[in-house]
């Protein structure tokens, strides 16, 4: 069973040919066309929709024959993309490259890659089990930082209140010798955060090298850390928590 949201394919449609036309005419408002701002677009004008889920053929067919009746959809998404590329132009990502360019894994579309899967856990205070923030976490691999997938994952990760506690990281794909090779990614968490003794973590992640990068989240492939407790100096030997 695959549900698919009919919405999704007409703002993807109408994002591309609106930054297409904006490439053609020169781009007289200099707005910014990389892939990454598209993305970004594309995700607000779908945020503010209501999507429209079909689950087969029957139901393709039958978006063909009612189409007539969104045609006030249609002009909600033209008017939220322009609203988007507005909003997104102005508000860039600091943390991407606004160019149209890939990481060294996935500009190599026909080697096999090692698709590590994202990595994602939560941080307690381990006196009170309240989710912490202002929680600096760093994910290492031979004692450097990993490269994340793209800009919009970073590493080191900060821990703000709204997150209650959650991080999450997905490192870039790594190349791989042929399809269906084995490799053992061995991992090191460090989560350092005031007044609270420094928590490093050792974990492995085994992972089947595949013909090509995986371009999207998925549930599927996520790696969930167990839960991990953060002590202020000396309480973590006291509580008899040691990682």
């Amino acid at each position: 069973m695959e549900l698919h949201n009919t919405v999704e394919d007409k703002v993807v449609a109408k994002v591309d040919r609106i930054f297409a036309d904006l490439e053609k005419e020169e781009n007289k408002g200099k707005f910014c066309t990389c892939d990454q701002c598209r993305m970004d677009v594309t995700c607000y004008a779908l945020n503010r929709l209501t999507p429209h889920y079909i689950l087969s053929n029957r139901g393709a067919s039958r978006v063909q024959v009612d189409d007539f009746q969104y045609q006030q959809q249609a002009a909600d998404i033209v008017s939220l993309v322009y609203e988007g590329i507005n909003r997104v132009s102005h508000n860039r990502r600091p943390n991407f490259a606004h160019a149209n360019a890939h990481n060294k894994a996935a500009s190599s579309s026909e080697l096999p890659v090692y698709n590590v899967p994202t990595i994602t856990g939560r941080i307690f205070n381990g006196d009170n089990f309240a989710p912490l923030s202002n929680v600096k976490v760093e994910l290492l691999w031979n004692g450097d930082l990993v490269p994340m997938k793209d800009g919009n994952w970073q590493n080191p990760y900060t821990i703000v209140a709204i997150n209650e506690g959650n991080f999450s990281f997905w490192p870039e794909a790594d190349i791989a010798s042929g399809v269906d090779k084995h490799k053992i990614f061995e991992y090191t968490l460090r989560v350092s955060a005031p007044d609270f003794e420094t928590l490093t973590h050792f974990f492995k992640i085994p992972v089947a090298s595949e013909i090509q990068t995986a371009g999207s989240f998925t549930l599927d492939r996520m790696f969930k850390l167990p839960d991990l407790y953060m002590f202020p100096p000396g309480e973590a030997e006291k509580n008899g928590y040691l990682d």
